[in-house]
């Protein structure tokens, strides 16, 4: 029998960057799944009544607030393009090394650029 390791640390395992955009994948998923109750009681509150809608938007007006909602559009852009990925890769298309590596800084790039310029119209 082999010798295996008794526990995996995964801090000190390194992942290709295939690997890393899946995990971020999931990760930004579960945390717009979380924050989804939250967004829709904030639409919710912002259709009630125009004094309601006044006070959602002053509060939102905060610059830690923005920085959470930057922080949930790079979630929501990361997901979006790293799903894309995946149902390429479900096509078989991309499916080489070279190209899943060019794919996985693609989502990446285009998650990122994307967040800024989304980042900036908020701000």
């Amino acid at each position: 029998m082999p010798n295996r390791p008794i526990y995996l640390n995964l801090l000190r395992i390194r992942l290709p960057l295939p690997g890393l955009i899946s995990i971020m994948h999931r990760v930004s998923g579960a945390a717009l799944f979380l924050a989804l109750p939250i967004l829709l009681w904030w639409w919710q509150r912002s259709l009630a009544s125009a004094a309601s809608f006044d006070a959602l938007q002053a509060t939102f007006s905060n610059a830690s607030f923005k920085l959470v909602a930057i922080g949930l559009i790079w979630g929501y852009l990361h997901h979006l393009c790293a799903g894309v990925r995946h149902l390429l890769l479900d096509l078989d298309i991309g499916s080489e090394l070279r190209t899943t590596r060019a794919m996985s800084w693609g989502v990446l790039t285009t998650s990122l650029v994307l967040t800024v310029v989304l980042g900036v119209c908020l701000w």
